[in-house]
């Protein structure tokens, strides 16, 4: 009798006990539960915080942008005078800068096939780039060149006929073809004011042939308020590039380690490849942490 007493006992003590212990668990998933709650409740407003303060600063930036391109815009539309010196300066010294920017510039179009692809890509990166544009171009697809300064691009001047015997026959042909191409940008864009003010001479404003015919036209052009612009990094999409790679190559060595890049590039009828490696060169470009620019940027 007293065995089974003690035993008896023994039992509901261990009966106490695990019943004890489930309490202390029940407790200890409670409180774990409870402390979740807590954490939660904490984090989720300092998340709504980052997030709120993420939202605030992102629509700023938009803001700004949306400002920057409305503006371009406002000026492509604008009547645009002549150059004064202080602007010309800016051109001259266009390759000299503290901060890394690049500016995409496109010689030789308007064209059908080429143009409004690339100015897809642009928009789609809301990157701006300057149209060195030619005049039969112009002449052929003026919609086009509508849309570029709609958007924002400028519109500078690459003269009418592309045909050296006939730009370069004598010193005053260059601002004659200056001025036949800027007529049929006023009639695109229908303001009769606008001055492309801006010129690059087809092949580079030095060396060949031409080169004497060349720099007296250049005093000519700036006897006239217009300045001139070439290139300081190019692809090579007119001189035998003939893959992405390729373009992609010459890109990255002409650009080197210059902190303001013009870049050559063509938007011709016959450079789709040129189009297709947008993409490639704008996102290499933003990599390098350039900031993109076009010549409104600095006039």
């Amino acid at each position: 009798m007293m065995l089974y007493g003690i035993e008896s006992v023994d039992k509901k003590k261990g009966k106490k006990k695990w019943i004890l212990v489930i309490i202390i668990a029940i407790l200890v998933i409670a409180l774990s539960i409870f402390g979740a709650i807590q954490v939660a409740n904490y984090l989720n407003p300092q998340k709504n915080i980052a997030q709120n303060e993420e939202e605030k600063i992102n629509s700023t930036n938009n803001q700004q942008e949306n400002e920057k391109n409305n503006k371009q815009k406002e000026k492509a539309n604008e009547t645009v005078g002549k150059l004064t010196e202080e602007q010309i300066q800016a051109i001259n010294h266009i390759y000299n800068s503290d901060e890394k920017r690049a500016f995409l510039t496109f010689d030789d179009g308007p064209s059908y096939s080429v143009t409004p692809k690339i100015l897809d890509i642009l928009k789609e990166e809301n990157v701006k780039a300057t149209f060195f544009v030619l005049g039969t171009m112009v002449k052929s697809n003026p919609e086009i060149l509508k849309r570029e300064a709609e958007e924002g691009h400028y519109i500078a001047n690459h003269g009418y006929s592309h045909i050296y015997k006939n730009i370069y026959k004598n010193e005053t042909a260059p601002l004659e073809e200056y001025k036949k191409t800027n007529e049929l940008i006023q009639d695109a864009l229908k303001n009769p004011n606008y001055e492309s003010n801006v010129f690059r001479f087809p092949g580079g404003s030095v060396g060949g042939y031409y080169d004497k015919i060349k720099k007296k036209a250049k005093k000519v052009f700036i006897e006239n308020n217009i300045a001139y612009l070439d290139w300081n990094a190019l692809t090579y999409d007119a001189d035998g590039a003939n893959t992405k790679k390729e373009i992609m190559e010459n890109l990255k060595n002409t650009c080197g380690n210059q902190n303001s890049v013009v870049i050559l590039m063509h938007d011709a009828p016959n450079k789709d490849l040129t189009a297709k490696t947008l993409p490639d060169v704008i996102s290499y470009l933003k990599e390098k942490g350039y900031t993109f620019c076009n010549l409104y940027d600095i006039l």
